[in-house]
């Protein structure tokens, strides 16, 4: 039964992935070729970068459309209040993916070096077993304390007594995801790593559509408000780490084919050595990805303290929103790396910072092609929040996703030049910049507004320092071209860079 309902899932995934990617492909590629046309990209790249970056753009925008799915969800039945104890919740449940990521990376690392050098299977079994081991190692403790101790933790954030219920209420059931939604990462990137990008797409894709109906279900069906968006998640991350589980085992699912690598799930999982690697390789990424994180409690004490739970709601529905204008980034930023490593692998620098200049280009394109779109349906896309069109925090909510708009512009700057920096081993730079504009100028922003006249305009000004900073900075460093001289240490009779 369990392999008929995972054929069925994949299934699924494909049906949803076949109407996908030919607009989401067709969107891309003819910015790229009228880049081109302007003499501002060269053909053969912009075709290479599409055909990197699509599969990735589909699975964000399958996921990030289910966190705005819930959110919608949960704001036609509990209103602005319960939107905002969601929200709450939120920087909690990103713990998962911050841990998990750093997992993830290791695995992708490891797996990658293995598959590519021809190196035996046992070598590359041990490093995925591994990497599972480090993600459960570090997310359980972290599922029991949100589990236990969710209203406490959310107290932390608000005081208003009925955001708190609905964000304890959520968090208590979504913690026992928190170990799934890290397995998924690391299963996601094994698969890359052997040079198989659909898998993860299509069961990662087909878990987030199969979280829209659960939620329905549990939602509107059985009543269960923000603990039913909770289980939802719990579910579909559950099906997604089975789904992943099996297809490593087995080495293929009936009806839909074989797969790069088995794993036997009888070996050690523990090996000193491997998991010293996970970590060494995984810990940056925990960092960068930490700072996404950890901004979110003091964003969102400054708007509960300041601003007060409508506008905190409203934030949520933007960030929601914003996440899935961000999509785009997800596949650049997995293109630029890709295209520009393997150039630097050939020694070819002058090709890599080609690639890396014009996927910058590339990527702003089609930021500005979604924030254009979204703009101009602000309103109705606010509106599917909210219980009511008379919902105080739609019009807070309308005038944040046009500062979004605006701001992911910048995204697209700040992404495509990070991709050069991550694929030449440069990865403290973005960081940095990362943290910079989080911590330096978002947040305090966001303070200044909630306590003098600048008010909103704090919060419009926060989003665009929250992209502009890093941009600006990563942009920098590649222009700087110190990225290619540190790649030297990674790459044998690499010739000195020229600049």
């Amino acid at each position: 039964m369990v392999l008929s309902a995972l054929t069925s899932l994949r299934a699924v995934a494909s049906g949803v992935a076949a109407r996908l990617p030919n607009p989401v492909r067709g969107v891309v590629l003819v910015v790229g070729l009228a880049l081109a046309r302007l003499g501002l990209a060269d053909e053969h790249r912009v075709r290479q970068t599409t055909d990197l970056a699509w599969p990735r753009v589909v699975t964000g925008i399958a996921r990030m459309s289910k966190n705005a799915v819930d959110v919608a969800m949960v704001g036609t039945v509990l209103g602005s209040t319960g939107v905002a104890g969601v929200g709450f919740a939120g920087p909690y449940w990103g713990l998962a993916f911050a841990l998990g990521g750093g997992a993830a990376a290791g695995a992708i690392a490891l797996v990658s070096q293995r598959f590519g050098s021809d190196a035996d299977n046992d070598g590359l079994a041990q490093a995925v077993r591994s990497s599972a081991a480090v993600a459960l190692l570090v997310t359980l403790p972290v599922m029991a304390v949100l589990a236990t101790q969710a209203e406490p933790l959310i107290r932390l954030v608000s005081d208003n007594a009925a955001a708190v219920g609905y964000g304890g209420e959520y968090l208590r059931v979504v913690a026992f995801g928190v170990p799934f939604a890290a397995l998924n990462l690391v299963g996601s990137r094994v698969f890359i790593g052997v040079d198989d990008a659909r898998t993860p797409m299509l069961v990662r894709g087909g878990a987030a559509v199969a979280n829209i109906g659960l939620n329905a279900l549990f939602i509107f069906g059985f009543g269960l408000g923000a603990a039913g968006a909770g289980l939802g998640t719990v579910l579909s991350n559950a099906a997604g780490t089975l789904a992943f589980t099996i297809i490593l085992l087995r080495g293929h699912l009936p009806g839909v084919g074989s797969f790069p690598v088995s794993i036997d799930v009888r070996g050690p999982y523990l090996i000193r050595e491997t998991v010293r690697d996970v970590i060494d390789i995984g810990t940056p990424v925990f960092g960068r990805s930490l700072v996404w994180t950890v901004a979110e409690f003091p964003m969102f004490i400054i708007l509960d303290s300041y601003f007060g739970v409508e506008v905190a709601a409203a934030f949520v529905i933007a960030r929601r929103i914003w996440g899935i204008m961000n999509t785009p980034g997800w596949g650049f930023g997995l293109a630029s790396s890709s295209l520009v490593g393997r150039s630097l692998g050939a020694n070819d620098e002058a090709e890599a910072e080609a690639y890396g200049r014009e996927i910058v280009r590339h990527a702003v394109g089609v930021y500005l092609v979604s924030a254009v779109i979204v703009a101009v349906f602000a309103e109705q896309i606010v509106g599917f929040f909210a219980d009511s069109p008379t919902d105080p925090a739609v019009p807070i909510a309308v005038s944040l996703v046009y500062a979004a708009c605006v701001a992911v512009i910048m995204q697209g700057v700040s992404g495509g030049a990070a991709g050069p920096l991550d694929a030449s081993g440069d990865t403290r730079w973005p960081f940095a910049a990362q943290f910079l504009g989080m911590f330096c100028c978002s947040i305090p922003l966001a303070y200044v507004g909630g306590v003098t006249s600048l008010g909103m305009w704090g919060l419009y000004l926060a989003f665009v320092a929250e992209t502009t900073i890093p941009a600006l900075l990563n942009y920098y460093r590649f222009r700087s071209g110190v990225w290619k001289r540190v790649s030297e240490q990674y790459r044998p009779d690499a010739a000195p860079a020229d600049d």
